[in-house]
């Protein structure tokens, strides 16, 4: 009994050793873009794609990382994994142009989609049905301790020396991890798992979403409208409608229809894509409102959300736990009306104004919401699924967390970038501008927060311009939390209407 808990405390130690690596780089990753994009001269679009570079490539191949991990060992894919994204963490890190911080980040995307999945796994194999749930939440709580020290770490990194240094933190963190890997922990294997990979259906699912992602970020660039954009949407909606079907007819196909039979497993499913979108949206705008538009330093950027992470990593043992003792259909539908009530209370907040007063209510109702929702809804994904595919169904898991950032951070990046150009134009007719200015101020636009009033106005008429387009952003980015706050409400309506509530065994084929 003394080994076999020796050996789950290290399973538990580099699962989550190695995932609050990928943790705190997205968390910093996030505080860090303002900075990005005036260091690196990058435009919101090429920020996206500082984002989706990684999420993009990360959802298409998550799955067949679940996969290689049932198949061939899952300590030995994710020490891989682990190995290339620290290497592709140095290239960031090393990268002195936006489009090679993009490369890199889409190499480092690889090793993700390795790694991620079978840390989950890797618990799933090694904790019994009746310790499982506390295992999975214990692990979501420090994930959710590792995204509270990131932002501040980050933050103060980006501050005192360079946002480089975001990047490079992942060295030291994923050495010491495999050094855990090799020594102490066993290896573990779907031992029916057999036959080719799916690389068709790899293949299928990153076209289908790279064409939708280009065709929603590039719309900002070459207009809705545009020939380059409908094709590109096009081909990405056909190339997944093809991937579905290419799963009911390839033997060994890298996202098994069969776990969707389960309606713990779809509807489970579905609120991640949901709640999780919402989430990223938050994540991807939110820095930019605090640094541009309301003066915090990227330092108290990233302070401002560690009440998330602190009550996330403090109760979400607890939350964990719920499952066992009362199923997760409560759970699923509080957690995600909390949010949304925080969602609402964010898109009320203006220009100024205390931190305590405004930020702080909303991060903390947030992280409420989140914690009752985070461990036991991994904890109903892992145990609708059979043991055997345990990789696989953390695979699908994960990688609809990354499509979900990848569908929504695109999808309302083209929300706000409208909200924002509309709202910049209602404000300036009154101002009878010269034409070339409007022209100027136009152009500005693509930046959002960091658009600034053209040189060639007057210093009154760039301060009224330059209010207007803080004003702008504000409504835009309240726009887009309305928006959010609807995600969240439909998947409080998802987990009523689709889990079960009933604690459920792990299956064992």
């Amino acid at each position: 009994m003394l080994r076999k808990v020796s050996i789950g405390t290290w399973v538990l130690l580099a699962a989550i050793l190695g995932s609050s690596m990928s943790s705190v780089d997205s968390t910093v990753v996030y505080v860090a873009l303002p900075v990005l994009q005036e260091e690196l001269g990058a435009t919101v679009v090429q920020a996206q794609w500082i984002v989706e570079a990684y999420v993009l490539l990360q959802a298409a191949l998550i799955l067949v990382g679940g996969s290689l991990g049932d198949r061939f060992g899952r300590r030995r894919v994710f020490a891989i994994g682990l190995g290339l994204f620290v290497f592709a963490s140095a290239l960031c890190g090393l990268s002195q142009t936006a489009s090679q911080l993009i490369g890199a980040r889409a190499l480092q995307a690889l090793g993700g989609a390795l790694l991620a999945p079978s840390s989950l796994a890797m618990i799933t194999a090694f904790f019994d049905e009746k310790s499982r749930g506390k295992a999975i939440g214990a692990w979501s709580g420090a994930l959710a301790l590792a995204a509270a020290i990131g932002p501040l770490l980050g933050g103060w990194l980006i501050g005192a020396f360079s946002w480089r240094w975001a990047f490079y933190i992942n060295v030291p963190i994923g050495l010491i991890t495999l050094a855990i890997l090799f020594l102490r922990v066993p290896e573990s294997r779907d031992e029916e798992a057999g036959g080719t990979l799916d690389w068709i259906g790899a293949t299928l699912a990153t076209l289908g979403l790279g064409g939708i992602t280009f065709g929603l970020i590039e719309s900002s660039n070459y207009g809705l409208n545009s020939p380059i954009v409908l094709t590109s949407i096009a081909i990405g909606i056909l190339s997944l409608v093809s991937f579905v079907w290419s799963q009911s007819r390839v033997p060994h196909p890298m996202m098994p229809l069969s776990l969707f039979r389960s309606s713990n497993f779809s509807g489970a499913n579905l609120i991640t894509l949901l709640l999780y979108g919402a989430f990223a949206v938050t994540l991807f705008f939110l820095p930019f409102n605090l640094i541009q538009i309301q003066g915090y330093t990227p330092l108290e950027a990233g302070a401002s959300l560690i009440p998330i992470s602190v009550i996330l990593g403090t109760f979400s043992g607890w939350a964990g736990g719920l499952v066992s003792r009362y199923g997760a259909k409560l759970p699923l539908i509080v957690g995600p009306l909390i949010v949304a009530a925080a969602f609402l209370f964010i898109s009320q907040i203006g220009i100024g104004g205390s931190y305590w007063l405004t930020i702080f209510p909303a991060v903390v109702i947030m992280a409420i919401g989140l914690t009752i929702v985070f461990a036991p809804l991994s904890t109903t994904v892992m145990s609708s699924a059979p043991m055997r595919l345990s990789g696989t169904a953390s695979g699908v898991n994960n990688a609809l967390i990354s499509t979900a950032n990848v569908l929504f951070v695109s999808l309302l990046g083209v929300v706000a970038l409208q909200s924002f150009g509309a709202a910049v134009d209602r404000r300036v007719q009154p101002l009878e501008l010269p034409a070339l200015a409007l022209q100027q101020i136009d152009a500005e636009t693509v930046k959002l927060a960091d658009a600034t009033a053209p040189s060639s106005l007057n210093s009154s008429q760039q301060a009224a311009v330059n209010n207007i387009f803080d004003l702008a952003f504000v409504e835009a980015f309240s726009t887009l939390m309305v928006f959010c706050a609807g995600l969240s409400v439909a998947s409080a309506v998802v987990s009523w209407r689709m889990i079960d509530g009933k604690p459920q065994a792990k299956k064992p084929g």
